[in-house]
């Protein structure tokens, strides 16, 4: 990220107003990094042998699963993403344009809690890296006081990380990319040698509605990615090219994505409780040889930090949007809190922890699927945002609308949200209508959503959107961005 005035310094300062365009400065390229940095994940792992033991797919089918997921997901990420450099805002204060000043804190509400939840999920990852590590170098076996040792400890990291801001989580997510690429070789070679392939591809194929249902699994954690896009969007020029957006976001997880899947795919071949197993990491220190484990556990166990780093920072900013007066880094220290105490219920009580991932992705993808719909479809008829207006919650602001909410898309967001979860079959809840129909055999609950969701915006009476005052003379002439 090119430095500017609000990110020289270690502590980013900007909380949710609009990013003024002498400011920004940044380019596309740079996102790369960002989402590489949000999939350094073992989880991935785990999933892609998920799609082997659960859902018995072959070699091939886990390839398109591994291929088709992170299209999807980060394909859109990517076009949410366009709203930040238009806007030069965090994605739920531009959605105060959509939903209204009032409106915009039930849809923020929702992703803010959802945002507990996986920030829960990958702070126990963490600490389960740091056991198994703590395991096999020093003989230290898990208990219950090191288990809340080792989660505090990732905690307080990830809220320094986040806290700091933009600048560093960018940093440290360039320097993660080439070591996680690095040993990400290592142990894919050891696998290439070690393996017995005609095991692997003896494996039998599964049916076309788990190869679906697998690419809405894996697709799910970039989806909940998707309301975030524009956090690290707005310091973009407005001249920066969409289709780069688009495509460095793709290609940044993708290049994570894809092989770690596929590893999980083929570890399960020989490995096949690694699917059910008690923790998501453990199988590691097993499979592979030491001077692998650890090392690839370490980078990991980095990347778990970034991840839920860049989840704090965003969820820092949605916190400020439901009107927590307070300084961003003191808005993320809820988050932190919260991820310490569901994350102490989650290692010390819960018998599954797969089991409960992969139903918490079911219904996550739902949650920020309402959002998605309603936001994309009113960007193809908006393309700036008042700065102003959003940063005005009070009845004069030019998104106040009928009494501060936009009747058009609550009604649609909510509509939306309802009729996903119809479709949506998990572990902890499973809508009436998830059987006996394409869209809940397929695991398509969270693409109704979206579409149920942007269709009814589209066509309901919507307020016209106010003239942007601050654009004429905040715009600079057009310039030639570097990619």
């Amino acid at each position: 990220m090119s430095k500017t005035a609000e990110t020289e310094g270690a502590l980013e300062t900007r909380g949710i107003e609009q990013v003024p365009d002498h400011e920004r400065t940044a380019r596309t390229r740079e996102l790369f990094p960002t989402w590489v940095g949000a999939n350094i994940s073992v989880l991935l792992l785990s999933m892609g042998a998920s799609l082997v033991v659960a859902y018995h797919l072959n070699l091939w089918q886990a390839l398109v699963v591994a291929v088709a997921a992170p299209v999807v997901s980060y394909g859109l990420v990517g076009l949410i993403g366009i709203a930040g450099k238009r806007g030069g805002a965090p994605g739920m204060a531009l959605s105060r344009a959509v939903f209204g000043q009032r409106g915009n804190l039930l849809p923020g509400s929702l992703i803010w809690v959802a945002r507990w939840g996986w920030e829960t999920i990958n702070a126990v990852t963490g600490a389960y890296a740091m056991l198994t590590i703590l395991d096999i170098v020093f003989g230290l076996k898990a208990n219950s006081v090191l288990d809340m040792v080792t989660l505090l400890a990732f905690v307080v990291a990830t809220f320094a990380i986040s806290g700091l801001g933009i600048n560093a989580v960018q940093k440290c997510n360039k320097y993660a990319t080439y070591l996680f690429g690095l040993f990400s070789v290592l142990v894919l070679a050891y696998l290439v040698v070690d393996t017995d392939w005609s095991k692997v591809f003896a494996h039998s194929a599964g049916s076309t509605a788990a190869v679906i249902t697998g690419i809405g699994m894996i697709a799910a954690g970039g989806v909940s990615w998707i309301p975030s896009a524009p956090d690290f969007t707005r310091y973009l020029p407005r001249t920066a090219s969409s289709k780069a957006i688009v495509g460095t976001s793709v290609g940044g997880a993708g290049i994570v994505v894809l092989p770690m899947v596929l590893m999980g795919a083929v570890m399960a071949v020989s490995t096949p409780d690694l699917a059910s197993a008690s923790d998501p990491v453990s199988f590691l220190g097993e499979i592979l040889p030491t001077w692998i484990a650890v090392p690839y556990l370490l980078i990991a166990l980095i990347g778990m930090l970034l991840i839920n780093s860049m989840s704090m920072y965003s969820a820092g900013f949605t916190a400020q949007t439901l009107g927590f007066k307070v300084p961003r880094h003191w808005a993320v220290s809820v988050n932190a809190v919260i991820s310490l105490a569901f994350g102490g219920v989650l290692m010390l009580v819960a018998t599954s922890f797969m089991g409960s991932f992969i139903a918490f992705l079911s219904l996550l993808a739902v949650a920020f699927s309402a959002w998605v719909g309603v936001f994309g479809a009113d960007m193809l008829r908006r393309t700036e945002y008042d700065g102003a207006a959003m940063a005005d919650t009070t009845r004069t602001s030019a998104y106040w609308y009928k009494g501060g909410f936009s009747p058009a898309a609550v009604a649609a967001w909510a509509i939306g949200l309802g009729a996903g979860l119809l479709f949506t079959t998990s572990d902890w809840f499973t809508g009436p209508l998830a059987h006996n129909n394409v869209i809940g055999e397929y695991g398509l609950g969270w693409v109704a959503t979206i579409v149920i969701s942007g269709a009814l915006y589209l066509v309901l009476p919507k307020p016209t959107p106010p003239p942007t005052a601050a654009t004429a003379a905040t715009v600079d002439q057009p310039e030639t961005v570097t990619v």
